[in-house]
């Protein structure tokens, strides 16, 4: 057993270390988005399938030499790919489709040991069932989960924290040709005892471990992929869910994928770990739980009530699974069927929905789903737990419904694209105004009375770090550029004979300010938007000479960490003129970037200035300005000791245990807020 178990648990590790480390690598080249980790977990489901059924294939068509001459082959050609870095090559300018892309940039660089290491379980374990037939190879499948749930939780925490995107791919990568050794090694173990093994071989596993072993019926292969399917919607709708009100950052996608993978470790280790006794009633509680908390942004209670339904979720999806398990006479394809349905779990949610629905509705219809399918397997029960179920269902459906009119209320246009969903609503008071959001995050708006439009609002008052910028420059014309565009709010300080420069990433925003909006249409400057990544088009561009660059693009609800490393702040000092302006937008409810700026500016010797603009004034008459935060940050040191920022700012806080942010580093988890 021990070779068997040691090669399946160090492919595994290296299987599910890699998934945020190279997610990571690619992430600030598609602005941050959520959608990212969507689009690579698609990958990851569909390359896993391909491992699978590529086991499946060769088990039933190939002879045992064979089977192990082409792994053989395969191994040492994946070597080809390392190591595991993207290439620069791949970044996009802008135009480009971006789930094709990301699917090619990952199929380049981890493309073939992905696959290989896909592979792994189920070929091994059927290897060894084939060789010895005494002990039932269905835990080395828990023990694989148990590997990968350990290479996620210490991602987080014992990679991120101490190595570089690039040095901890290295490192992956001599792990993976270790790997490929060992592989091979096993491998040839296989063939030298199956050549010893006696055809009268006994099997010793009692049949309630080894699971049927009659003829599979449609049914049971429906069932099978309908349960996995439904386990891959679920965590990625929870993700999805979670990362577009906080941000899209590794450790926050490791969180649900940990909990999706301690169920598989828990109902294939042993019969006795699932009760349906006890998580179906459970399951009747979180499911409906959760359909009533889809619209909250109180996340220190949404986000443990998603977590415990995802897990709860996961187990009677998984636990269902695994008292469906067949005889390992079929065992690879109950696996090929597992990761069938765990890639169309993923091709529903990464693609489908985004195409399909104009808003986020794919967690309102998992839960529903969720609730049918339980119904459906517990069909055979007592008539108290059908009545039971069929009102946890009902309830179910309506508090889904109830949440996607909530969504939907008020709302007068509604856009969808790989980076997120824009709505705008109007709220009609003494004062009309029309407010842009993206998720679940009001981005900026306009007053819709005529003769107020052209008033700062939201996050851009003018008390705000921005209104006390424009306050104090000199007169004349101003060249100033804006990574971000919302609503194009910042555009209320535009005068004749300026030159603005808007970047953003998503065609959506764009349609929406142009079409919602009058920023831009009645601007007295000259306008000019540029789509794409605000820092990749800086890196193109030749020098702009902004007075004025403002950082005001968000991923949920906070900046995108590319946007504060020490290579970006290089980009925009090459775009400013020598007394130019950086403002950063720094409003965020979970991350603390205050210090992660002021760290970045020390280093740079830049003057920083902190301006704090007072309280939410969302039930006050001037309902159309928020609170903010914004660090000023410049050379000027005459600008920073003007009358107008010296008396309203302070000192952006310190944190010298805080490393400087580089492309490299960045760790998340140092700059939560408490």
């Amino acid at each position: 057993m021990l070779p068997y178990a040691s090669t399946i648990f160090l492919s595994a590790f290296l299987l599910f270390l890699v998934q945020p480390l190279i997610a990571k690598q690619i992430l600030p080249w598609f602005g941050g988005s959520a959608a990212v980790w969507t689009t690579c977990m698609l990958f990851f489901q569909t390359v896993l399938l391909a491992g699978y059924a590529y086991a499946d294939a060769a088990v039933r068509w190939l002879k045992p030499k064979q089977q192990f001459a082409l792994h053989s082959v395969l191994l040492a050609a994946s070597l080809a790919w390392l190591p595991i870095i993207a290439d620069s090559a791949w970044k996009p300018a802008g135009s480009e489709e971006p789930i094709l892309r990301i699917l090619g940039l990952l199929a380049a660089t981890i493309g073939l040991p992905y696959l290989m290491l896909s592979a792994t379980t189920p070929l091994l374990q059927a290897w060894y069932w084939r060789s010895y037939r005494t002990v039932v190879p269905y835990r080395l499948f828990a023990l694989s989960n148990l590997a990968s749930l350990l290479a996620l939780l210490g991602y987080p925490v014992l990679v991120e924290p101490w190595l570089g995107g690039t040095e901890a791919a290295h490192y992956w990568s001599l792990a993976y040709g270790l790997f490929v050794a060992v592989c091979a090694l096993t491998g040839f173990a296989s063939l030298r005892a199956l050549a010893r093994a006696t055809p009268h071989a006994v099997q010793a596993a009692p049949a309630e471990a080894r699971g049927s072993t009659g003829p599979l019926a449609l049914g049971t292969l429906g069932l099978w992929l309908a349960l996995s399917a439904m386990g891959s919607a679920l965590l990625l709708a929870v993700t999805n869910h979670v990362t577009q009100n906080i941000a899209s950052v590794p450790f926050l996608w490791v969180l649900p994928l940990a909990l999706y993978l301690l169920t598989f470790i828990i109902c294939f280790d042993h019969p006795r770990w699932y009760r349906r006794a006890l998580f179906v009633p459970l399951l009747g509680i979180a499911v409906p739980l959760m359909a009533w908390m889809t619209d909250s942004l109180d996340l220190q209670i949404a986000a443990p009530l998603f977590a415990a339904g995802l897990f709860v979720g996961c187990m009677f999806c998984h636990g269902e699974l695994a008292r469906l398990k067949p005889d390992p006479n079929h065992l690879t394809l109950y696996y090929l069927m597992v990761a069938l349905g765990g890639a169309l779990g993923a091709l529903v949610v990464a693609i489908g929905a985004p195409l399909a629905l104009s808003g986020y509705y794919e967690m309102q219809i998992a839960l529903v789903l969720l609730s049918v399918l339980a119904m459906a397997r517990l069909i055979d029960t007592p008539l108290v737990v059908r009545s039971a179920g069929a009102a946890v269902t009902v309830l179910v459906v309506w508090l889904a419904w109830a949440g996607v009119q909530a969504y939907r209320e008020d709302v007068r246009v509604m856009e969808r694209d790989f980076y997120g969903v824009v709505r705008t609503k109007d709220r009609m008071e003494v004062f009309p105004f029309r407010a842009v959001y993206q998720g679940a995050i009001n981005h900026g708006g306009q007053l819709l009375d005529p003769a107020l439009q052209k008033r700062p609002t939201s996050y851009f008052g003018p008390s705000s770090g921005y209104g006390l910028v424009f306050a104090s420059l000199p007169p004349g014309p101003r060249h100033v550029g804006v990574i971000g565009l919302g609503a194009g709010a910042l555009a209320a300080y535009a005068q004749p004979e300026d030159h603005w420069v808007f970047y953003e990433i998503a065609p959506s925003v764009i349609r929406v300010a142009q079409q919602e909006f009058t920023y831009l249409s009645k601007s007295a400057a000259r306008t000019e938007i540029v789509l794409g990544d605000g820092r990749l088009s800086l890196e193109r561009e030749k020098p702009r000479n902004f007075d004025v660059l403002a950082i005001d693009a968000f991923s949920g609800d906070a900046i995108p960490m590319h946007l504060l490393t020490r290579e970006a702040l290089q980009v925009y000092l090459k775009h400013l003129k020598p007394d130019g302006v950086l403002v950063f937008q720094a409003t965020n409810r979970f991350v603390d970037i205050l210090p992660v700026i002021r760290r970045l500016a020390d280093e740079a010797g830049l003057y920083t200035a902190h301006v704090a603009d007072g309280p939410d004034y969302s039930e006050g008459p001037e309902y159309w300005l928020s609170g903010t935060d914004q660090v000023i940050v410049t050379r000027n040191a005459e600008l920073i000791e003007s009358q107008l920022i010296k008396s309203a700012a302070k000192p952006a806080p310190e944190r010298n245990d805080l490393p400087v942010f580089t492309d490299d580093y960045y760790n998340l988890l140092r700059i939560l807020k408490r």
